[in-house]
């Protein structure tokens, strides 16, 4: 099959590539820097030509409310448009685990319009849900209240999954017919979030004492336990926390 990855060139898109290449198909990676902008439609019509299966993994630059809707909304349109023109028989779309639970997120929203459109296109798609990356606990290390050498974290649920496990999921259900529904994918630890980055802390030498307050915010929005976890029966990443970090030191 001829698949293309929109977003083919970031973190998941490079390692999706890999692996459907492996696998034997023709795999073109799309992105700006190849030529092809969904945001503008440049170069989308010329990718698409005969392919089979589009993967759209490709993410917001800005995480500003009204910037990530425009992007979520307009690259959307314009991708799904042109996969119609082509005769794509499926659309295979990267979201995240909660987006209909975090609705006070910007991000969220937008990545729900991006759901809804998918939805209401007529192409035949899979959604891949995928909880939070263990790439992102550094980020989440530093979203907390900073006391001193003290960061509070909320102790709200978590569980993160590896971006390489995400890439193979993804690659699995880009080869198989269309579900027309949604799936999530998550990693094999459910822990506090707090133990999380209290683990990252450890390993990458940082002085900072990971606390649990559960006052204190995701990103701007309250969280609990079921805020960023996965429902029942996800498919599940081999990854453990651990030996990712030990692998990323």
């Amino acid at each position: 099959m001829k698949i293309v990855v929109i977003g083919g060139t970031g973190l998941i898109g490079r390692q999706l590539c890999k692996n459907l290449q492996d696998l034997g198909h023709e795999t073109l990676a799309a992105s700006p820097s190849t030529g092809v902008n969904a945001l503008t439609g440049e170069g989308l019509q010329n990718a698409l030509q005969g392919a089979d299966v589009v993967v759209d993994v490709a993410n917001s630059p800005s995480f500003e409310d009204a910037a990530v809707l425009e992007f979520f909304e307009t690259s959307g349109r314009n991708l799904l448009a042109a996969e119609k023109a082509a005769g794509v028989k499926h659309h295979v779309a990267l979201s995240v685990v909660g987006t209909e639970r975090m609705l006070d997120s910007g991000y969220f929203r937008a990545k729900m319009a991006q759901e809804q459109l998918i939805k209401d296109s007529g192409i035949p798609y899979t959604i891949l849900r995928a909880t939070q990356f263990f790439e992102f606990i550094g980020a989440i290390s530093h979203s907390g209240v900073q006391e001193g050498d003290t960061v509070r974290l909320t102790s709200a649920a978590l569980q993160p999954i590896a971006a390489t496990d995400v890439a193979m999921a993804l690659a699995k259900v880009a080869v198989q017919a269309p579900s027309n529904n949604t799936l999530e994918v998550a990693g094999p630890e459910r822990w506090p979030l707090v133990e999380f980055v209290r683990l990252f802390l450890q390993h990458t030498n940082d002085p900072r004492q990971a606390q649990p307050d559960d006052t204190v915010p995701y990103f701007g929005a309250p969280i609990d336990d079921h805020s960023l976890t996965p429902g029942e029966h996800p498919i599940v990443g081999p990854t453990r926390f651990e030996t990712w970090l030990k692998s990323n030191s």
